[in-house]
């Protein structure tokens, strides 16, 4: 059972029709921490349905008999243990799936993506990038798209053999789709493992503006609710008042730096770097992000949005291999700006 607190966040965006035992999932991309595994909790709707006829609105680019294969290959589990391809499943069980095994590594070779990659600094162990809003960072289950590594590699190729899952080389980190701003990428194995070591042990510092829906009571705040996957709405999170098996420790700091008639633009520091953090913690609180579909409740709805997610990732800064700290910064874009504009 989710908590009260999630109440906010618990909307469907597309109806629940009866009809529809195992809705399309759009996967969430796990962290670095664990690269090689999707966690799927099995909604009420899905109870008593087959394993493999489960996953075939998921791994929709693979057959039937693939997906049985998989599972026979123990490359899909449920609750960690191996199981059969007829396998029932129950509601709230978690089907575990290796995407190194449905995900082709990233060719070198030459392709129009048109994707724009912006270098805000190139040094020979890393690449600072400002990631445009609509791209994905890299490829996984559900994408079928250009993404933002790829287009890297076409320009730096090298990185094709860097960090340990050739499906997303070079990726210590990553931004939603819809969120903009700026990432570091290794260029290196060391580098890799440099950068790696500094996100598990919280020394990466991360400042992300938003703009939030309503009027904030403090000018500055921390919350602090532990998150884990949605047991109702696949493919979102859900934080909860206390931590629990399932759950893992999310800290978001924020300042306002300007409050608005009807919405607050903030400043966010990252303690903790959980999928769709800000996002829920956020909307947690009421104050969901302007133009966040997935977290934005209809009774919180503000009329005007810029048409994409009022976040971006501001500044970055970290240790290089020389132990130095270096630090980075992306503009906000010219819509959010314009947006902005429009407010005063």
């Amino acid at each position: 059972m989710e908590p009260l607190l999630n109440k906010p966040l618990e909307h469907h965006s597309q109806s629940q029709g009866a009809n529809i035992p195992h809705p399309r999932i759009n996967l969430p991309e796990n962290s670095t921490n664990n690269p090689r595994g999707a966690g799927i909790i099995v909604p009420e709707s899905a109870h008593k349905t087959r394993l493999d006829k489960f996953l075939i609105p998921i791994l929709a680019d693979l057959s039937r008999s693939q997906i049985q294969k998989m599972v026979k290959d123990k490359k899909i589990k449920v609750n960690g243990k191996v199981v059969l391809p007829h396998h029932f499943l129950k509601s709230g069980e978690t089907v575990e799936i290796d995407h190194t095994a449905t995900t082709k590594p990233i060719k070198k070779v030459v392709n129009d993506l048109k994707i724009p990659l912006k270098i805000i600094s190139e040094t020979a162990d890393y690449l600072v990038v400002d990631k445009p809003n609509g791209v994905v960072v890299h490829p996984a289950l559900g994408v079928n798209e250009p993404t933002l590594i790829e287009a890297v590699i076409i320009k730096y190729p090298e990185i094709a053999e860097v960090g340990e899952d050739k499906t997303r080389p070079g990726i210590v980190q990553r931004l939603d789709r819809d969120v903009s701003g700026v990432m570091v990428i290794a260029r290196t194995n060391e580098m890799f493992e440099h950068l790696k070591k500094q996100f598990a042990d919280r020394q990466i510092h991360k400042i992300y503006e938003a703009l939030v829906v309503g009027h904030m009571d403090k000018p500055d705040g921390t919350i602090n609710f532990p998150l884990a996957r949605s047991r109702k709405h696949q493919g979102k999170m859900a934080a909860h008042s206390k931590a629990n098996d399932k759950t893992k420790e999310a800290i978001t700091h924020y300042t306002v730096l300007k409050q608005y008639q009807q919405v607050a633009q903030l400043e966010i520091n990252l303690e903790t770097g959980r999928t769709h953090q800000i996002r829920v913690h956020l909307a947690a609180i009421n104050h969901p992000i302007i133009g966040d579909k997935l977290y934005h409740p209809k009774d919180l709805a503000f009329k005007n949005n810029p048409d994409r997610i009022f976040l971006h990732a501001r500044e970055l800064s970290f240790l290089n291999l020389e132990n130095e700290l270096v630090k980075f910064e992306s503009d906000l874009p010219a819509e959010l700006k314009l947006f902005l504009k429009h407010l005063a």
